[in-house]
């Protein structure tokens, strides 16, 4: 699995060929803090049942508070086919620090 740092995703987004899917791996209350623009919200325990929702061949970058939920749930993706993940290390705490110093944090 790829992953990326905050600053690396922040470039990578300014020149993809096609958006790419911004999978929120959080809980409702913390995408409520905050939360990437153009982002879609999928609690990492409810990812098993609406796999069918998610297109295996769209380039998927999956999001959490640090980066640990979010590359389970990538690595899973990975086992059910998904062939173009992509794991933001550090997750938003990172963008908010590194990209976004304006965004709350919690």
């Amino acid at each position: 699995m790829r992953e990326f740092k905050a600053t690396e995703l922040k470039d990578y987004l300014a020149r993809a060929p096609k958006p790419p899917l911004l999978l929120d791996v959080r809980q409702p209350w913390e995408y409520d803090i905050c939360r990437l623009d153009n982002s879609t919200l999928m609690p990492m325990a409810t990812i098993p049942a609406n796999l069918d929702q998610l297109d295996k061949d769209r380039e998927t970058i999956v999001i959490c508070h640090h980066g640990v939920r979010s590359r389970r749930v990538a690595y899973f993706l990975e086992q059910a086919g998904f062939t173009k993940v992509i794991n933001l290390r550090g997750g938003v705490d990172g963008w908010a620090r590194d990209v976004d110093t304006n965004m709350a944090t919690y």
